[in-house]
């Protein structure tokens, strides 16, 4: 009867162990996308930090009832011979009311986008 000799084999203890660290780290440090939510709103709080504006803004202001542009109360036929004055690169900040319908906040972005003025922000209050 012959003796068998032993097989060399590798060790894949250290193997595995790095291959288990990786995955750790790998689930640890991966991002899931959370389901969406529909429609949850209640977005007038804000935490980031603001942005300084470069150039001279213009404030406009919407709530349920008025409208104000620079602290002046206008209406929404007078934005058009307003805005044309403007130049195209102006950066307007928009604060609107969060009870505000939908319809009044289109019908100041129709306003804005017929005067070609695309450069605004949106505001929400610091939290």
């Amino acid at each position: 009867m012959r003796k068998r000799r032993p097989t060399i084999a590798p060790d894949l203890t250290p193997v595995i162990d790095i291959v288990f660290i990786l995955l750790i780290f790998f689930m640890v440090s991966s991002v899931f996308k959370k389901e969406e939510v529909v429609l949850a709103l209640n977005l007038p709080n804000l935490e980031a930090s603001t942005k300084e504006m470069k150039e001279k803004s213009v404030t406009i202001e919407l709530s349920k009832v008025a409208l104000a542009v620079d602290g002046k109360m206008l209406s929404f036929e007078n934005l058009d011979e307003l805005f044309s004055t403007y130049e195209k690169s102006t950066q307007i900040l928009i604060h609107i009311d969060k009870e505000v319908e939908y319809e009044r906040i289109m019908k100041l972005f129709e306003r804005l986008q017929e005067n070609e003025l695309t450069s605004f922000s949106l505001v929400a209050k610091p939290h």
